[in-house]
Parts: C-alpha cells; structure tokens; sequence
C-alpha cells in the first residue's frame, strides 16, 4: 500500500469534494429552473438560498486547494484546480446570461 503524505491526500479529498459540490449545484439548478414539472408559482428562495452555500463552499474549497497546491508544487492539481476554477466561472457566467 502506497502511503501519502498528508498534504497531497488534502489534496485528494478537497477534489473529490470539489467534483461533489459542483455536481450538486449542477443537479440542483437543473432540477429547479430548467426541467420543472410545471411552472413555479412563487420564486424558489431556499433554493437559491441553497445554490449560493453551496457556490461559496465551492470557492473556499477550490481556493484552499490551489494555494496548497501551489505551496507544495503539485502540477496536477494545480491544473484540476484551475480548470475547475473556469469551469465555474463559466457556469456561473452560462446561468447569468440564460436567467438574466
């Protein structure tokens, strides 16, 4: 069994985090605002409520690993960390445009 220092399982682990929190913002957004099963009568405030916890917990848990990574000079999560970085900025950027 391979044993890892502390620093690159953190590194694992906010990953898998990452990869989690950004699927269930996914799957909450879509489930709420594009395949309803009919119209909303009042506006989902929890909902919304829920999504921005959960972009925030995204931000510090994609932060935090891109300044470990950085610090221990991890390139390959270095580089997950900062497509991640795009890539929810970008769906943040797609649900802006699209919801107005």
């Amino acid at each position: 069994m391979l044993i890892r220092s502390g620093k690159v399982q953190f590194l694992f682990w906010t990953a898998f985090a990452v990869v989690l929190l950004y699927l269930w913002i996914v799957t909450v957004g879509l489930q709420t605002f594009v395949l309803p099963d009919e119209k909303p009568m009042h506006f989902p405030q929890d909902t919304v409520l829920l999504m921005f916890v959960l972009y925030g917990l995204l931000a510090v848990a994609v932060v935090a690993g891109t300044i470990i990574s950085t610090m221990i000079n991890n390139s390959f999560y270095q580089k997950f960390f900062s497509v991640f970085v795009i890539v929810a900025l970008v769906t943040l950027l797609a649900t802006k445009s699209m919801f107005g």
